[in-house]
C-alpha cells in the first residue's frame, strides 16, 4: 500500500488543534496528541458545564425566593403553589430578581400568594 502523507488536510487539522488548546500546560499546547486529548476533553467538560449551569441557576434562585419569602411570612412551596393558583406567571429567574434588587415589589406578591 503506497504512503500518504496527508500534507494540507492533516497540517489544517492539526493546526485547529493546536489553536484550541493554545494556554494549555506544558506539552498539552505542543504535542498533537496530549493536545488533541486535552481538546477533546474539554470540549466535554465545555458540554456538561453548560447543562449544570442551568441546573445550578435554578438552585440558587429557589434559595433566593425562599430566603425573601421567610422574610415576609410564607414558605417557598406555600408562596410558588399560591401564585400558580392565582394564575401569576412570574418565573424563578424574575421572582429572585425582584427578591433581591425590588423587595418591596417581592413582597405585594407575598401577599398576593398569602392571600390566596
Amino acid at each position: 500500500m503506497p504512503r500518504v502523507k496527508r500534507g494540507v488536510r492533516g497540517a489544517r487539522r492539526r493546526k485547529g488543534i493546536l489553536k484550541q488548546a493554545k494556554g494549555y500546560f506544558g506539552g498539552r499546547h505542543r504535542l498533537i496528541r496530549t493536545a488533541s486529548e486535552a481538546v477533546d476533553k474539554g470540549l466535554a467538560y465545555a458540554y456538561v458545564g453548560r447543562k449544570l449551569k442551568k441546573r445550578e441557576y435554578r438552585g440558587l434562585w429557589q434559595t433566593r425566593i425562599s430566603a425573601a419569602a421567610k422574610e415576609n411570612g410564607i414558605s417557598f412551596s406555600r408562596l410558588m403553589g399560591n401564585l400558580k393558583k392565582k394564575g401569576v406567571v412570574l418565573d424563578r429567574k424574575i421572582l429572585a430578581e425582584l427578591a433581591a434588587q425590588h423587595p418591596g415589589d417581592f413582597a405585594a406578591i407575598a401577599n398576593l400568594a398569602k392571600g390566596a
